[in-house]
């Protein structure tokens, strides 16, 4: 068992050795799918490479069955009989079979694995990854970063990024695998959070504005009393569920924390971080007015029967089938906890309805500036891959995750097979036809072909080639000529070229104007070893079981008050506290670089 309390390794910060590995895989070395990195000479396993430097074929015989489980619900593919994870097998010597969350949460899930003691060879763990570095279950990385074998990897993050990942004991066990880009930023998507709604309901109004709570629900009302009805793709009549939220483990967060964003605060997650004055200062944006205005907001449309009845007991895969049948017309959710039903949208035919979602940057009071949209990367160091201590070759799984960051992998991940899956124009430049587009959306096609492995290491932004965006949802032009004709008239209607336009944040880098950004990656990572971190939990379990009620209550002002006794008796004043020295604290090695 780790210890908790360990001070931390200082005598020398492997920020030097990451360095000078940095650098012994930069250079003039040519583009990244033309260099495989080399592995110990131990490892007859692994991929070898040509003179002319690309990835020999590894023989089907010599290929590794690795296996990794993801702490979150995936779509498994039919591993062993998959084309595309068959040739990335033969240019890394990997086969990866994935598991993932299924009717559990991630605690239990890794709290069972952990009872069991038999692990995977890769893990993201989570918000359970605190809990498998505690068991002594997870391989350090810093040896495999150093060594200059791994170069990709090595240089995902620069020295100083990869010293945030320590824990306690020195040592780096994962590495956060999104919000990475290479090249040039290409993002035309807003993975953030939002109000979103049907491009069909904002049509149907003539596309106005919507600035504030207010507005967004009197037009959802307005909607649903002129069409109360609506029709699946087979015809069949169903009625419209105006507004759902997701309450369900720790998803509840798409009805807890709107109100930091509704007062113009970026996504801290956990807290507000007020950086108007001298000195940032730690806010709970769980007793703020806009806080109490927001539920009581939903209060008020829950009793005239705008929000769905059902919200305070489904479960996320209620959620995302309600969502893919085409008939709720709003939620608050991060985009990346739904984009799924955009392929069950368009294989349905559901998109040509406009019954895709576009997101709006909703504030609690119209002329205010929202920042729903985060420009820039986030890094999350609170959780990642990692590879275990049961894993039987970790030179391989090193190797395999460094191949990953290989453009022609990268290609093969995302783009698909060229001809196949995606064409090349006379300048270079990836495209699909709607024929391609609606075979990639396909759930068989899918299980049969295509192998993204979307929890191993990625970049967004712009490929090696310098003209081709690594993930086809960034490619501006695949963007636009991928839209269904009533998200091409909503994009043209409000002048807009991708979803960040829609939603008009304030354009900045948030990691230069808020350099302590985002609080979440430290509150994710509390336990309860100190005061902060045990109010922190009883903050988390009481929101949890009264923000339902507080929205279903007959009446608000007393179940309100009631909530806020609940709240006040978990002691938050010990997390913010503990946020505030940790807020100090990043203001203060930023002051000092």
């Amino acid at each position: 068992m780790k210890n908790n309390t360990m001070k931390k390794v200082v005598a020398l910060s492997m920020s030097t050795l990451l360095m000078a590995a940095s650098l012994a895989g930069c250079g003039s070395a040519p583009a990244a799918d033309n260099a495989a990195p080399a592995t110990t000479d131990s490892n007859d396993t692994a991929a070898q490479t040509t003179d002319s430097g690309e990835a020999a074929p590894v023989a089907s015989g010599d290929i590794v069955d690795f296996t990794f489980f993801a702490g979150m619900p995936g779509t498994e593919i039919n591993s062993g009989n998959n084309e595309i994870q068959d040739m990335i097998a033969e240019k890394t010597g990997v086969r990866l079979k994935e598991t993932w969350l299924t009717g559990q949460t991630v605690s239990e899930a890794i709290g069972s694995i952990i009872a069991s003691g038999t692990y995977p060879d890769l893990i993201d763990g989570g918000d359970g990854c605190a809990d498998l570095y505690n068991e002594g279950v997870l391989v350090p990385w810093d040896e495999y970063l150093a060594s200059g074998k791994y170069p990709n990897l090595t240089n995902y993050y620069t020295p100083t990024e990869w010293d945030q990942f320590r824990q306690d004991d020195g040592h780096i066990y994962w590495c956060n695998v999104f919000q990475n880009t290479k090249g040039a930023p290409t993002g035309t998507a807003h993975n953030d959070e939002a109000f979103w709604i049907q491009a069909r309901v904002l049509e149907w109004d003539n596309y106005p504005e919507i600035k504030t709570l207010d507005q967004y629900f009197d037009l959802i009302e307005r909607y649903a009393a002129a069409n109360p009805k609506t029709q699946d793709a087979n015809g069949n009549e169903m009625d419209i569920i105006p507004y759902t939220c997701l309450c369900d483990d720790w998803r509840y967060f798409c009805i807890e924390n709107a109100p930091q964003f509704l007062d113009g605060y970026p996504n801290d997650g956990s807290v507000i971080v007020d950086f108007e004055g001298k000195d940032p200062t730690i806010v709970d944006y769980n007793t703020t007015p806009t806080a109490k205005r927001y539920f009581q907001k939903l209060n008020e449309e829950y009793k005239k029967g705008i929000v769905d009845k059902d919200f305070g007991t489904q479960k996320y895969d209620d959620y995302i089938t309600k969502l893919s049948n085409g008939n709720v017309l709003g939620m608050c959710d991060q985009y990346w906890d739904f984009q799924q039903i955009n392929d069950a949208l368009l294989t349905a035919g559901l998109d040509k309805q406009g019954c895709n979602y576009v997101p709006l940057g909703l504030t609690i009071d119209e002329g205010m500036e929202n920042r729903w949209h985060t420009y820039g990367d986030t890094l999350n160091t609170a959780s990642g891959i990692a590879v275990t201590t049961s894993c039987s070759d970790p030179d391989l799984a090193f190797s395999f995750l460094d191949k990953m960051l290989d453009q022609d992998i990268m290609n093969l991940r995302f783009w698909g097979v060229e001809g196949v899956d995606y064409l090349v124009d006379e300048n270079g430049l990836f495209y699909r036809t709607p024929e391609i587009r609606a075979q990639v959306a396909d759930p068989k096609y899918k299980a049969d072909h295509m192998c993204t492995y979307s929890y191993l290491p990625q970049y967004g932004g712009t490929s090696d080639d310098g003209i081709n965006a690594n993930l086809p949802e960034e490619q501006p032009s695949e963007f636009y000529d991928k839209l269904a004709e009533p998200l091409k008239k909503c994009f043209d209607a409000y002048g807009a070229k991708n979803y960040p336009d829609l939603i008009g944040s304030v354009v900045e880098d948030v990691n230069a104007t808020h350099p302590w950004f985002p609080m979440w990656s430290y509150s994710n990572n509390l336990d309860t070893s100190t005061p902060g971190g045990v109010a922190w939990t009883k903050m988390g379990e009481t929101k949890h079981e009264w923000l339902p009620k507080i929205v279903m209550a007959s009446d608000f002002e007393s179940e309100w008050n009631n909530y806020m006794s609940a709240y006040e008796a978990c002691q938050p004043e010990d997390f913010l506290n503990q946020m505030q020295e940790e807020l100090d604290r990043r203001v203060a090695a930023n002051a000092g670089n």
